[in-house]
């Protein structure tokens, strides 16, 4: 009879490699199930290098998209909707993830859950799949006894991000693709095209313009050693950079130099603004304390800047004072933005005019798109078409010094 390894989580909880022998994949499983352990995995025993544990090591190096816990959580309110059992629901749910790092945790939360813990903290163990603006709506949810609610706001509030996150995206895959192509087109020419022009020049033993002896020296370099000091270069600038944004000055610092980047700067400031609005809406809305709901949005923010603003409201409605008021001190909030806030914060509809704000600046993130893309798409063709017409021209004066001489 075949064998089979299992990860399993006993009674207590703790998870394990097991061993059982069976006749078929269905029966080891159910043999598992009937002595009372929860089955995380399973799959045949097999010698060797076979025997590598192929699935946790994608479990650890999984990760669980905003896409993924959109679709997650559409499925859980649709279910919890039609009256299925929350430890059925996960259950289900799980076995059907493509995911191996939410299904691993899906797995252990239908566990938890049905030893009596409650779902929202048995998702906050997992938080590299439910951060804490997840668990605190599940939270506000079980309390207020509207879960299928909370979950289809959490699964619009993920589709509307997953879209921000896309438009921004296609903002930036543009330039990156001709920058990269632009510079695989140039070092390719540089090491490869120029060489064997130089051999030519050197027969012709004419004096050769600026221009390509210029092009000569950076051709030299890139096949010399030098090439290697220039990577290391950049390798030690990149770790440095990143060291440094890991501070609290650094990633300050960078952060407010982003939002005045040319072109790209109103793009960032826009869809943080829109980000906020619509997290810190559905969070208010869904019954989330208002406290809360902004250290919430603080730590999930993206921008220190943003994360300083929000931390600045927070001790204002400590104090007594409104939101508005703290948010208009720091510039990277327009007007509008405030101006909207401020009135629902006087009508008692703060979240419905969040949500308003939100709708706004995320069209005014589509249309900031749409024009970014229109403005770089011309000037990374002329980018591109100059390298290469520099390095053609590069090539070609000499030979019309020496047409010139012979005329």
């Amino acid at each position: 009879m075949p064998t089979f390894v299992a990860r399993i989580r006993d009674a207590q909880g703790k998870s394990r490699k097991e061993k059982v022998v069976a006749d078929t994949l269905v029966q080891a499983r159910t043999n598992l199930r009937d002595q009372g352990f929860v089955v995380q995995d399973l799959k045949e025993y097999s010698q060797g290098f076979q025997s590598f544990d192929l699935a946790g090591l994608q479990t650890k190096f999984a990760t669980v998209s905003v896409k993924d816990k959109a679709v997650f959580s559409r499925q859980l309110a649709a279910l919890v909707n039609a009256g299925v059992a929350i430890v059925r629901s996960l259950g289900v749910l799980a076995e059907q993830c493509t995911n191996p790092k939410l299904k691993s945790a899906l797995t252990e939360i239908s566990s938890d859950v049905q030893n009596g813990v409650n779902l929202s903290d048995a998702m906050r163990k997992h938080p590299q799949c439910f951060d804490g603006l997840y668990v605190s709506m599940i939270q506000a949810g079980e309390v207020g006894g509207v879960l299928d609610e909370v979950l289809n706001r959490l699964a619009k509030l993920l589709e509307d991000v997953a879209r921000l996150q896309n438009q921004i995206k296609a903002a930036l895959s543009y330039p990156v693709v001709v920058g990269i192509l632009a510079v695989g087109i140039f070092l390719a020419m540089t090491i490869f095209l120029i060489p064997i022009f130089a051999n030519i020049f050197k027969d012709l033993g004419t004096e050769l313009p600026p221009l390509t002896a210029f092009m000569l020296w950076v051709s030299e370099i890139l096949r010399s050693l030098w090439v290697l000091v220039v990577i290391g270069a950049v390798a030690a600038f990149a770790f440095a950079y990143k060291q440094y944004y890991k501070t609290r000055v650094g990633k300050e610092t960078i952060d407010r130099l982003s939002l005045k980047m040319p072109l790209f700067g109103d793009l960032i400031q826009k869809s943080s603004v829109a980000r906020f609005s619509r997290t810190f809406g559905s969070l208010t809305r869904s019954g989330v304390p208002i406290l809360t709901s902004l250290e919430i949005v603080r730590d999930t923010s993206g921008n220190q800047v943003v994360a300083n603003a929000i931390d600045a409201a927070r001790a204002e409605v400590q104090q007594g004072g409104m939101i508005s008021l703290a948010l208009q001190k720091y510039p990277v909030f327009p007007i509008m933005a405030i101006q909207m806030i401020s009135i629902g914060e006087e009508t008692g509809e703060l979240d419905a005019m969040l949500m308003k704000v939100a709708d706004f600046y995320e069209d005014e993130v589509e249309q900031a798109v749409k024009a970014l893309t229109s403005v770089l798409e011309p000037i990374m063709i002329v980018v591109l078409g100059g390298m290469v017409g520099v390095i053609l021209l590069s090539m070609y004066l000499p030979m019309f010094k020496v047409f010139e001489d012979l005329g």
